[in-house]
């Protein structure tokens, strides 16, 4: 669990595995696509805060979120996942939600080159979220399920990302690259990756950026 400290208080990350991530912030538990095939979401404790980016399978996960989920508990979703969670608070893109003092922006996460048999896009545009996380300042982009899109210019500083590096659904090493040089975050983590070469990938980084990930 790494730490990391905001205008509003430290925060505690923890990579799951996949896309699925548990930051701890003031007493709260913050979960990110929870996904029961790379954690046992039995042995956590209760959410407070549930954030989902999309409803595919391995982030919209009933699995997972049975274990985690009361009726305490506040989601925030694309609006693609309120059928499952009829409770959810949806936003898209352009549009905020305030969780406890801390500012939530969706923000676009979609592919152009990679597409199914069919033709289409493995994410559209417009259905799935990326998130920015405001902590006061403090701000972490949460990519979602995203390729290198134009709309990555126009986020803004980031203090913390962490953004998809796989094939054929997200982003190649060399995309993978050029996304962190449009985005230009201080500290970073992959994710959603199937295999991964951590060395190569911290000696293709742009200065200025610190890729977090262990070997």
């Amino acid at each position: 669990m790494k730490k990391f400290n905001t205008p509003l208080g430290e925060i505690k990350v923890e990579i799951l595995g996949h896309a699925s991530l548990l930051i701890q912030w003031n007493g709260k538990n913050i979960f990110v696509d929870p996904y029961s095939e790379v954690a046992d979401y039995s042995k956590f404790p209760s959410a407070d805060f549930v954030l989902l980016t999309h409803n595919h399978y391995d982030h919209l996960d009933m699995e997972a979120l049975k274990h985690i989920v009361t009726h305490k508990s506040v989601l925030l979703t694309n609006r693609g996942c309120k059928e499952a969670l009829p409770q959810a608070n949806t936003i898209t893109q352009g549009e905020s939600f305030n969780y406890e003092g801390i500012d939530i922006s969706a923000v676009y996460a979609y592919n152009i080159v990679n597409k199914n048999e069919e033709g289409n896009p493995f994410h559209v545009r417009g259905e799935g979220n990326g998130y920015i996380l405001n902590f006061n300042g403090y701000r972490v982009y949460i990519a979602g399920d995203t390729e290198l899109i134009p709309e990555m210019k126009e986020l803004g500083d980031i203090d913390l990302a962490f953004m998809p590096k796989n094939l054929p659904y997200t982003m190649s090493d060399q995309m993978f690259i050029e996304a962190v040089k449009t985005v230009m975050p201080k500290q970073l983590f992959a994710i959603h990756y199937f295999e991964i070469d951590i060395p190569k990938l911290k000696k293709m980084m742009p200065q200025g950026v610190e890729l977090l990930n262990e070997n």
